[in-house]
């Protein structure tokens, strides 16, 4: 009778705890490593190089078109130090003279 309702169930279960799993994953809740975003100095951003120091972010915006024409990857950072367009070590070279 126990081997009959436990076999019955078990589906039923499994589903329960998989419905579980991606209510937790999926849900909109908090984040349980959640924290403000916050700005760092040009040389905190890991493999990414500073290429160019605009002094605002429309500035910026054409600097990354520019780049973008030349199919360097980038980014734009707001930094400590104000807006920095950002490339890979390996893109610096060509960066700077796509920039000039």
């Amino acid at each position: 009778m126990i081997a009959l309702t436990l076999r019955l169930l078990a589906p039923f279960l499994v589903v329960g705890v998989l419905m579980l799993l991606l209510r937790w994953t999926w849900g909109r809740g908090r984040s349980l490593a959640q924290r403000e975003p916050r700005s760092g100095r040009p040389d905190d951003y890991g493999l990414l190089v500073p290429v160019a120091a605009p002094a605002d972010t429309e500035e910026a915006l054409v600097l990354s078109a520019r780049l973008d024409e030349a199919g360097i990857r980038h980014t734009i950072v707001d930094t400590t130090s104000g807006p920095r367009v950002m490339v890979w070590e390996d893109d610096v070279e060509r960066a700077r003279r796509t920039l000039r």
